[in-house]
């Protein structure tokens, strides 16, 4: 299972200056097959990041997320220390998931963000779609915010995680497609 959400992390489109995302309302959120009939979802919410750009040209937007592995949560402690465990995570080699954007794509009002997702020691290049970004909104305390949605899918044997058990009527326990969505609040 993957933290990706990571990544998220997220986008930077019609950002201008520079927003730091606010750890206590973002989060990725993965979902992966487990025993072939039902899905294991959770989250990874030590989320830190930053993005900084311009909204004269958007497309040159920089977005850099880190994700701690250890707030992984899927409910389940059993589970949740063996997902932090060298079996998957490894969270005691491997702490952090990080994400760095490298270009941005703009289709109709959604973004694409073309990026480095670095977890589990691997580094690849990875694909956030339908990026939507909330309006920019005043908080009650006087701080501009503005939310934004990513999804994309990953592979988690791409990235070392391998770990697997084969089940007696054959398939496998966990599925190795991991679906994300990055849910994220910035403050500029």
């Amino acid at each position: 299972m993957k933290a990706w959400y990571l990544l998220l992390f997220l986008t930077p489109f019609a950002f201008s200056a520079d927003w730091t995302f606010d750890a206590a309302h973002s989060a990725a959120h993965f979902r992966v097959r487990h025993m072939m009939v039902s899905h294991v979802s959770g989250t990874i919410s030590g989320f830190k990041g930053t993005v900084s750009g311009d909204e004269k040209e958007p497309a040159k937007t920089k977005v850099n997320v880190t994700l701690d592995v250890a707030t992984i949560n899927t409910d389940n402690t059993k589970r949740d220390d063996h997902l932090k465990s060298a079996e998957f995570f490894d969270a005691a080699k491997y702490p952090t998931i990080s994400f760095k954007s490298k270009k941005m794509i703009k289709s109709g009002e959604k973004w694409t963000v073309v990026g480095d997702l670095t977890m589990h020691g691997v580094t690849k290049e990875i694909t956030l779609k339908d990026v939507e970004l909330s309006p920019v909104v005043k908080d009650p305390w006087g701080h501009q915010r503005r939310g934004l949605t990513a999804r994309t899918s990953l592979n988690r044997k791409d990235f070392g995680i391998t770990w697997n058990k084969t089940m007696d009527g054959g398939g496998l326990l966990i599925g190795e497609t991991v679906d994300i969505t990055i849910d994220a609040e910035a403050t500029k």
